[in-house]
């Protein structure tokens, strides 16, 4: 598995068709813009596209739904994974054998795709989490073995314009990294809540609480994505020997603590991931 990166190795396609315009295709339509895609030749497919994606359409000139959409160098998939099946006579029309097939279809293997898609051969499947909405996801990708090495690097431009990329060389790998990022904000959402309610629990204002916990969890991570430091040594720094941190932890440690049920809450979700596939 390769290592991450927040910058494009490699130039965005030269044509582009974006199907599936919500929040999440429609922030990676954002970044790519952001990045340089060329918008004169960029085509953009929903029927419900959100008011932000109409809004972005019209200031760059994008089409938006047009009559006719040509086979671009890439075709991104950003609909709904239910969608994929009644949508795909369509789509496979939209595919040349030149044509780069980036799919965010949770759950749908690079077989399935394959299936359901005659047409295409160089297929990329990824997993964006929930921050890639604001551009700040991490995304595990994985590329069959038709994709040419100048679209593998058109695919890393892509998926970077919301985040960090980590390349899998094994789809196999999808469902654990699922488990880890992909479900991993709402394990940070959860520590927020408890961190308010233990709060309120000491004798704070539900209100203060919830800040404070907010501010904490946004501060401990903004902090942990610029240190050159891992968690582990983060969290050694800011625990003083027979502090309230040192004994805090020792009860969040212990045996069958935090350490234990993430083990066993990402062993469960990998399991639903495969589970959930096809």
């Amino acid at each position: 598995m390769s290592g991450p990166s927040s910058r494009p190795s490699g130039a965005l396609p030269a044509s582009l068709t974006l199907v599936g315009a919500g929040k999440m295709g429609g922030a990676m339509l954002a970044g790519w813009l952001a990045n340089g895609l060329d918008a004169a030749r960029t085509c953009v497919v929903d029927p419900q596209a959100s008011p932000e994606t109409i809004r972005l359409c019209e200031i760059h000139g994008i089409a938006l739904n047009p009559s006719d959409v040509p086979a671009n160098d890439a075709l991104i998939l950003a609909i709904k994974p239910q969608g994929l099946e009644g949508a795909a006579g369509l789509l496979d029309t939209l595919i040349s054998p030149d044509t780069l097939v980036v799919s965010i279809l949770a759950g749908k293997t690079i077989a399935d795709l394959r299936t359901r898609l005659p047409s295409a051969r160089a297929i990329v499947r990824a997993m964006p989490n929930l921050p890639a909405s604001i551009g700040r996801g991490v995304t595990g990708a994985v590329a069959s073995a038709e994709v040419a090495p100048a679209q593998h690097a058109q695919a890393d431009a892509l998926l970077k314009g919301v985040g960090t990329v980590e390349w899998l060389d094994d789809e196999a790998l999808i469902d654990a990294l699922t488990a880890v990022s992909g479900s991993g904000p709402a394990y940070v959402f959860l520590l927020a809540e408890a961190m308010a309610e233990a709060g309120v629990a000491a004798g704070l204002p539900a209100d203060m609480a919830a800040r404070l916990a907010r501010a904490t969890v946004a501060g401990a991570g903004a902090l942990l994505s610029t240190s050159p430091h891992e968690a582990g040594q983060l969290r050694r720094d800011v625990t003083s020997p027979g502090g309230t941190t040192a004994v805090a932890l020792a009860v969040l440690m212990r045996e069958g603590g935090v350490p234990d049920l993430m083990r066993e809450a990402v062993e469960a979700a990998k399991v639903r991931a495969g589970e959930l596939s096809g």
